[in-house]
């Protein structure tokens, strides 16, 4: 075991961040739902703004973990060519499975930040957190997403992950910090002690009090 739970992850993972303490061109954004209690704790540590960035994976049509592409907060999308143009997938088609996704995304949106507006993220460097990275499927769509809002840079945070993802990824983001990369990487729950499912309630709660 790395860490006792996923507040526990967050304090470990803020002492890898203290660069980006006490400034005012610093945002923080927490994939939900695990990445909400670990962002939490480093936004808190740094004195940053905190909010959720929410992805939602497009499935192609008739092979739903096939992702198409993904949407994310801000209204932003990103398609994967290789996959649209291979299977030969229509506009209508993208346009049907996105339509179904966005309103999913709107509903935890309005679930999770209630009123809040989202955070403006254009020029800031924005430290993106979850409570890990296995294959780094999710993580890759987000930043694909958080690249069209114009963030300065683009700092990817996590306190553990699979040693070959980390590296994978690394070229993709401005920033990396991989806390912890173990040898003997299986998933990202078996890092922790106690890695319940993170609720609805406590991801509203976290941010509304940040």
């Amino acid at each position: 075991m790395l860490y006792e739970d996923r507040r526990d992850g967050g304090r470990v993972l803020a002492s890898w961040l203290q660069k980006y303490a006490n400034r005012t061109d610093v945002a923080v954004l927490a994939l939900p739902r695990g990445g909400v209690p670990v962002a939490y704790e480093v936004a808190q540590a740094l004195e940053a703004p905190l909010d959720v960035f929410v992805v939602r994976k497009l499935g192609t049509p008739g092979q739903e973990e096939l992702a198409l592409g993904a949407i994310a907060s801000g209204g932003v999308r990103v398609l994967n060519q290789d996959v649209v143009s291979g299977l030969g997938i229509g506009s209508e088609e993208i346009e049907r499975v996105a339509a179904r996704e966005a309103e999913e995304l709107a509903r935890r949106e309005r679930l999770y930040r209630g009123q809040r507006p989202p955070l403006q993220v254009q020029g800031l460097t924005v430290i993106l957190i979850d409570d890990g990275l296995a294959t780094g499927s999710t993580m890759r769509a987000a930043v694909a997403a958080l690249r069209r809002l114009g963030p300065a840079r683009i700092v990817v945070a996590v306190p553990v992950a699979a040693p070959s993802t980390c590296e994978d990824l690394r070229a993709e983001v401005d920033e990396l910090v991989c806390a912890a990369t173990p040898g003997d990487f299986f998933a990202v729950g078996q890092w922790y002690r106690h890695f319940t499912q993170v609720s609805d309630e406590e991801v509203k709660k976290l941010v509304a009090s940040s």
